[in-house]
């Protein structure tokens, strides 16, 4: 495979980036509705589950580990929607595209984003399968263990995406977990092209080593081809490219995508910019509460600063902060206006 230059790294990310846009950020990804409990390790061994993995489960499934929980928090999730929320937390403007149900819960989701700020363009709606929803186990290590069911937002194809919407934005943002049936991989591509005509950034988030077992093949075509920035954390880039090196993952990352910001856990983040790797150290917390939403809140600080036209060192700061908000607490959204942190 040989690295593709894709039209926003040919025009100059800064030219990318300038220029009249509705939006900072347009997100694609999974519309679910996270259900979010804490639960001791023994509830995670009494049901079977793989503790700090994502499974996907079937209605039966989700309704089980539902009642087994009992009380909960339950609010609009969705990787990427975490992320354009946390945008918005920055006082960016974010758009998101995700598929729903004509349900209760689907009139939810969008009712929570348009009230934090979020542009919600959903696409056709569907009547026989119901709104998806992510069940996440918090055990008391702060580790999350997370068991998803789809729904309607696996239903995603080209035909749902709003060509309008994706061009009026300075960024594209792909969510790695939707990247499963090939109308996704079919969206995605549609939804880069628009962007890339658009003369847009398009990027990436990898979301979980999961999902990289599952679909490296088609993951490293599509970073080769069509994403301008990468986000994903060490595990993920190092299943990526099949590697317990991470400076020979981080040299094959050069070869096919221009910039990355990889998250590596308790040390931070470093920023991969053509040759040049710049250093993020993290914020410290005084306590770990719940890890969900660490990477989705990272990518919105990072790219809110990339389309504020900050440098690459502050846009990691950015993202520094954002996680470091969220993981003080029980949720994958930040509980303060972000901007207020900065």
């Amino acid at each position: 495979m040989s690295a593709v230059a894709c039209p926003a790294v040919v025009m100059g990310r800064d030219e990318a980036l300038r220029g009249d846009a509705r939006f900072d950020v347009v997100g694609i990804g999974n519309a679910l509705v996270d259900v979010i409990a804490q639960a001791p390790d023994s509830f995670i061994e009494e049901h079977g589950l793989v503790k700090g993995w994502m499974d996907l489960i079937d209605t039966e499934r989700a309704v089980q580990l539902y009642q087994a929980l009992g009380s909960a928090v339950e609010m609009s999730g969705g990787s990427a929607a975490n992320t354009m929320c946390g945008i918005a937390s920055f006082g960016g403007a974010a758009a998101y595209l995700g598929k729903v149900s004509n349900d209760e819960l689907g009139r939810v989701f969008g009712h929570d984003l348009l009230a934090v700020g979020v542009q919600f363009r959903p696409g056709v709606h569907v009547d026989e399968v119901p709104t998806g929803r992510c069940i996440i186990v918090v055990t008391p290590d702060a580790e999350r263990t997370m068991n998803t069911y789809l729904g309607a937002s696996s239903l995603y194809c080209a035909t749902d995406v709003d060509d309008a919407a994706v061009a009026a934005g300075r960024v594209l943002y792909m969510e790695g977990y939707l990247f499963d049936r090939p109308e996704a991989k079919a969206a995605f591509r549609h939804a880069a092209a628009v962007a890339h005509d658009a003369g847009r950034m398009v990027s990436l988030t990898l979301s979980d080593s999961f999902c990289v077992d599952r679909h490296r093949d088609d993951f490293l075509s599509l970073v080769a081809d069509d994403v301008d920035l990468l986000f994903g954390n060490e595990a993920e880039l190092l299943a990526l490219y099949q590697t317990d090196s991470f400076d020979a993952a981080v040299a094959e990352l050069r070869r096919h995508c221009p910039l990355a910001a990889i998250t590596i856990g308790a040390k931070g983040s470093i920023i991969i910019d053509g040759d040049a790797v710049i250093q993020v150290p993290p914020v410290p917390v005084r306590k770990v509460i719940d890890t969900t939403g660490a990477g989705d809140l990272y990518a919105a600080g990072f790219l809110y600063g990339l389309t504020s036209a900050r440098p690459l060192e502050e846009c990691g700061q950015l993202g520094s902060i954002a996680a470091a908000e969220v993981i003080s607490h029980v949720g994958p959204r930040p509980l303060v206006e972000l901007k207020s942190l900065v």
